[in-house]
């Protein structure tokens, strides 16, 4: 929550002043964060866009997140909704699902342009998802290799993915 207040600059008070309780900020703050990344995944592929280049700015954003050391709003949103009963309404649940399709498209996207190996589409979504997520809320609370870590499984998850050129074989 102190995140949050800084960002806005607002008390606790003032920001609950806008908001029925924690559930209501971390559902809007999770919806913010999917709509702007389902809609530029997609507006991207509508485009025409090379799934490759879409995959590498997609893997340097979680990449750069997994390495950032302020404040991990993965590791409240996991608190807040691990006390929960699970419940179809749990916004990380929905967040969840929101990545897991956008992914499925866009590996999908990638294999029909012929520049993805066919794989095993939900299996290597939930690799790269539970992988992200894993650092994420690890990284608080143990001494990781922080930098070599994330860069293996982003390397590892986009060489499953990429069809290597002969060129780039050689």
């Amino acid at each position: 929550m102190s995140h949050i207040c800084n960002r806005t600059g607002l008390s606790r008070g003032g920001v609950y002043g806008h908001y029925a309780g924690t559930g209501q900020i971390f559902a809007d703050i999770i919806q913010e964060i999917m709509g702007d990344l389902e809609s530029g995944v997609e507006e991207k592929m509508q485009s025409g866009f090379s799934a490759t280049r879409i995959l590498d700015q997609l893997l340097a954003r979680y990449q750069g997140e997994m390495l950032d050391h302020g404040g991990s709003l993965g590791l409240a949103f996991y608190e807040y909704y691990s006390a929960l009963p699970p419940s179809a309404d749990n916004a990380l649940l929905s967040q969840y699902h929101a990545s897991r399709a956008i992914l499925r498209r866009l590996i999908q996207y990638g294999i029909r342009r012929g520049e993805f190996e066919s794989v095993p589409v939900n299996a290597v979504v939930d690799l790269l998802l539970f992988s992200y997520q894993g650092v994420q809320m690890l990284k608080p609370i143990m001494r990781l290799d922080e930098e070599e870590i994330p860069k293996g499984m982003i390397g590892q998850i986009r060489s499953m993915l990429v069809k290597q050129t002969r060129e780039a074989a050689r």
